[in-house]
């Protein structure tokens, strides 16, 4: 069925925090919802939005976005749509993922707020077919029928293989046969949604969303893996063009980084003065911290410098719109020594900033990153040293699958080559067979051997 939370349901009150709870609605992006207009009620309507499966997320105020109020008309074929904008952004809250694909029979879920169940209520039907423009759902029985308060819920899929969990519709209403307010008091009742597929038709940022480059959740996935900082090097560079899947992805995960200055933007000394700020060296030191920063020279003391690959994150978007690409890399190489963390764009996949990046920031990070993994296999070595005599084989800690030291005369010999991108292939490699030799699990028999156990169950 997917996962047991999602920050992208949402449940919505009228007015304020402690208005009525009148229906559901699904995030689309950071700063954007959707929702059914009868939920919203009136075109200047103030809503409450609450991440009620996600409450560390603060709830937040919103209104109907520019072009979001699509109402329709009366009847079974009435749009009923409504894009809210958040007073402000919530990027700590994953999207929806959206899905224009309907398959008839397949199972999907709801989960609305009916009056008593405000802490939410989950209900299952099956695709059935096209009632209008919306889609019917049928339940098993009259009592999973959606009720008021789940109007604007995403219905969606469960995960199936490789398939992912996706919002195919919102639940727009239901209707009973005998025309009975409670499903229970009709002979037959079902409920209705509105699908993605039709939706997308009349709001172009969702038909956006569900396409091919809505967004790239790989991107979003390096992203947090990288922002964690376990076992990752301390300069991340990508190209990511302006507008686009890619784009909306980075700008998403922006919020896990403590700095970002945006190339052709924002100034590289403002940024100096941001970071001497963030510093806080010693009031006498101000100026030498600045003046290094901007143009080089002498350094000043650098008591406060953390290491790279736990410090803080600045994010520079758009390095290439630099009027001095070469130049800010200088700076950044400087403000990476300093314990930072460097997350680096460019729009463009060439031009003059390409050398200049190589050889101060990813050749000096990388080199850092694999003298870090290579201290490891050599600590796992000596341990390996120490208990190998002293304990059964089948307890010793694992040893490298490569010897240390043939690893450190690689890098050692690679330090040496005139080329900065013959270097970074190099290390890029390096790290691979590092990381291949510290994730070595060999069996007792020796590095690299299978497990040589005898006894009835494998004698050799």
């Amino acid at each position: 069925m997917g996962e047991l939370r999602a920050d992208w349901r949402l449940r919505l009150r009228r007015d304020g925090p402690e208005g009525p709870v009148c229906g559901a609605g699904v995030l689309l992006t950071q700063d954007r919802i959707l929702t059914c207009a009868h939920v919203v009620g009136e075109a200047d309507a103030r809503m409450w939005v609450e991440f009620a499966e996600s409450p560390g997320i603060p709830p937040v105020a919103a209104r109907v976005a520019p072009d979001g109020w699509l109402p329709g008309r009366e009847g079974p074929d009435r749009e009923d749509v409504a894009v809210l904008a958040l007073d402000s952004p919530r990027p700590q809250a994953e999207p929806a993922p959206l899905g224009r694909r309907l398959e008839r029979g397949r199972e999907v879920w709801a989960g609305g707020y009916s009056q008593t169940f405000d802490d939410g209520m989950w209900l299952s039907g099956r695709i059935s077919g096209l009632h209008g423009d919306w889609v019917q759902l049928d339940a098993r029985n009259n009592a999973e029928v959606v009720r008021p308060g789940f109007s604007g819920a995403a219905v969606h899929t469960r995960r199936e293989d490789s398939r992912p969990e996706q919002v195919v519709g919102l639940v727009v209403s239901w209707r009973g046969d005998l025309e009975l307010a409670p499903p229970t008091e009709n002979d037959l009742a079902f409920s209705y949604m509105i699908p993605v597929d039709r939706i997308a038709a009349l709001v172009p940022l969702v038909a956006e969303l569900c396409g091919p480059d809505g967004w790239d959740p790989g991107l979003a996935r390096r992203l947090r893996h990288w922002f964690a900082g376990v076992d990752q090097p301390s300069v991340r560079f990508g190209v990511v063009p302006s507008g686009g899947g890619r784009d909306r992805t980075l700008r998403h995960q922006l919020h896990r980084a403590h700095l970002v200055h945006h190339g052709g933007r924002d100034r590289p000394a403002a940024l100096v003065e941001t970071l001497v700020a963030q510093l806080r060296p010693p009031r006498h030191q101000r100026n030498r911290y600045r003046d290094w920063l901007l143009e080089g020279g002498d350094e000043p003391e650098r008591s406060l410098a953390g290491r790279p690959a736990a410090g803080p994150v600045l994010a520079v978007l758009g390095l290439d719109e630099d009027p001095d690409p070469a130049g800010l890399v200088r700076i950044l190489a400087r403000v990476r020594t300093l314990g930072f963390r460097l997350l680096i764009t460019v729009r463009a996949a060439d031009g003059p900033w390409f050398d200049p990046v190589v050889r101060e920031l990813l050749v000096p990070a990388l080199d850092e990153q694999a003298e870090e993994l290579l201290r490891r296999a050599e600590n796992r070595e000596r341990e390996w040293a120490r208990l190998s005599g002293l304990i059964d084989s089948a307890s010793a800690p694992p040893r490298p699958a490569t010897a240390p030291a043939t690893r450190r005369r690689h890098l050692r010999d690679l330090r040496t080559l005139p080329e900065p991108h013959a270097q970074l292939t190099a290390l890029k490699q390096l790290l691979r067979d590092l990381r291949t030799d510290l994730d070595a699990r060999p069996g007792p028999g020796g590095p690299g051997l299978p497990d040589q156990r005898t006894g009835p169950a494998g004698r050799p």
